[in-house]
Order: structure tokens, then C-alpha cells, then sequence
């Protein structure tokens, strides 16, 4: 089954359970260090693409001064409809669009940030060509990816589990897309692909994900990304009966009650 081209439709639901699931879970602990780094570099303008629910609009709104232009945007208007009413401590400008296709002129922006977006774009080497194209001389492009799904131990748990449920077609949303672009080398060969001439620096971070119990991460893993589709288009794919085997192999595993595991990613910076 090709289901590839669901793999950036957070329409529905998703949006909400990604919100509500997902964002303390896995994102939070990285968006306060995003953050940070953009403050650092001390930028009177800034782009956001992928931006999602705004979980990394929402610190660097807290984080950058007033004077600082933010731009956040994302494919997916859901999203940022869902960002939009969370809020910001600040005025932001929220606008849908496309990372291959950015609306915006050449040299417009000191920064342009990604938070666990890239690993979408279906043409990585395009993506970051647009936002080379729209940063200014010695400005920066930041981003960070996950890790291998191994490294990342409630998504493995997930996918192992689905495989099991459905051997003969096992979804592999998680392991192809958001936990499938983690390879330095592979990264570093798309943004010389993309015109960047200075060599991307790496941080590997390790953090912990905890939840209030097995189901949190079930449900935000099943039903709040576009793995729910893959479920739900394969035979007998009911997403509770899914979520609820996750849920069960999650709790055999980090136990009955609050559960903690381990998430990890790369942060990468290219100066244009």
C-alpha cells in the first residue's frame, strides 16, 4: 500500500489530539532550546515554517523582544487555526504555506526555524533552497529532526506493535517519515543540494517523554498524527482496537501507571 501521500495531511481530529497528546509529550522538552538558539542569534526578523500548533511559536514569542518580526506558517490551515486560538503571549503572524513554495521575497528574513518539520517536506533539498533563498547574508537556518525510531522508544513500541497486528502490511508512518530522516550525512547532502556552503553543525539531545499513562502516548501516536490513516485503510484497521493494543504494549513495558521513556533528536544549524 503507497500510502505516502497522507503523510502530511493533519486534517480532522489530529490536529487536536497532536495538541493535547503529543505536544507535552515529545515536543515541549525541544521547543524551550529552539527557542533559545533563535534568541541567541539575535534576529529583527523571523521565519517559522511547519510550525504546527505553535508549540515553538509560543516560547520564542515569550523569548524574543517586541521588535522582532515572527512569522509562523505550516501547510496544514487546521494547524494553524488550532495555534492561532492557543495564542501567544505577543502578536504573531500566522499564514498558511507551502516550506517548498515560501511566499516571501529573497533576503527577508535573519532566521528561519523548523521544529520536527523538515522530515515532511517531500523535497528536502528544495525546502531548504527556499529558505536559503529567503535568509539574509549571514543569517541561519535551524531545525530539528528525530533520531532513529530506536532511539525513540514509545514510536518503536508503537510500530512494533502495528507490525504485529498487521504482518502482511504494516503501517510505517512513524518509522518512514517523522522518525525516518535522521542520517547527518543525508541531511548535510541535501542542504549542499539546497546552495548552503558552510558545513551544518550537529547536537545530538536526549530527553524523556512522560505521560500519564500508557494511553497518552497511544492515542497521540495512533490518532493524532497521519499514522490514524494508515490504521484505519488497512483490513480490520478499527484505530481503538489499535490504539488499544499500543497502549497495552506500551504498559507491559514502562509499566501501569505514568510512564516515562526516551526520545531523542538532532538539532542542526546552517549559516546562508
Amino acid at each position: 500500500m503507497n500510502s505516502f501521500g497522507t503523510d502530511t495531511r493533519f486534517t480532522g481530529s489530529i490536529a487536536e489530539l497532536y495538541e493535547s497528546h503529543l505536544v507535552p509529550m515529545l515536543f515541549e522538552p525541544y521547543a524551550a532550546d529552539l527557542a533559545n538558539r533563535v534568541d541567541r542569534r539575535q534576529p529583527s526578523r523571523v521565519l517559522e515554517t511547519a510550525a504546527g500548533t505553535g508549540v515553538v511559536t509560543r516560547p520564542m514569542a515569550h523569548a524574543l523582544p517586541m521588535h522582532v518580526e515572527l512569522v509562523a506558517t505550516d501547510l496544514n490551515q487546521p494547524m494553524l487555526d488550532r495555534a492561532a486560538a492557543i495564542g501567544t503571549s505577543r502578536p504573531v503572524r500566522w499564514q498558511q504555506a507551502d516550506a517548498t513554495r515560501l511566499p516571501f521575497d529573497d533576503a527577508s528574513f535573519d532566521v528561519v526555524v523548523c521544529q520536527f518539520g523538515a522530515m515532511f517536506f517531500p523535497d528536502k533539498a528544495h525546502a531548504f533552497a527556499e529558505a536559503r533563498r529567503v535568509l539574509r547574508r549571514d543569517g541561519a537556518l535551524l531545525f530539528n529532526v528525530w533520531d532513529r525510531i530506536e532511539e525513540n522508544e514509545f514510536a518503536n513500541t508503537v510500530t512494533a506493535t502495528l507490525a504485529g497486528l498487521f504482518p502482511a502490511d504494516p503501517p510505517l508512518f512513524l518509522a518512514r517519515t517523522p522518525y525516518g530522516y535522521f542520517d547527518p550525512a543525508i541531511i548535510s547532502r541535501d542542504l549542499v543540494n539546497a546552495g548552503f556552503s558552510a558545513a551544518p553543525r550537529f547536537e545530538t539531545i536526549a530527553a524523556r517523554s512522560r505521560a500519564a499513562s500508557a494511553l497518552v502516548p497511544a492515542v497521540g501516536l495512533c490518532q493524532g498524527t497521519p499514522l490514524r490513516s494508515e490504521i484505519e485503510a488497512r483490513s480490520g484497521g478499527a484505530v481503538d482496537d489499535a490504539t488499544s493494543a499500543c497502549a497495552t504494549a506500551i504498559a507491559e513495558r514502562f509499566g501501569t501507571g505514568p510512564v516515562d521513556g526516551k526520545i531523542q533528536a538532532h538539532v542542526v544549524m546552517v549559516q546562508s
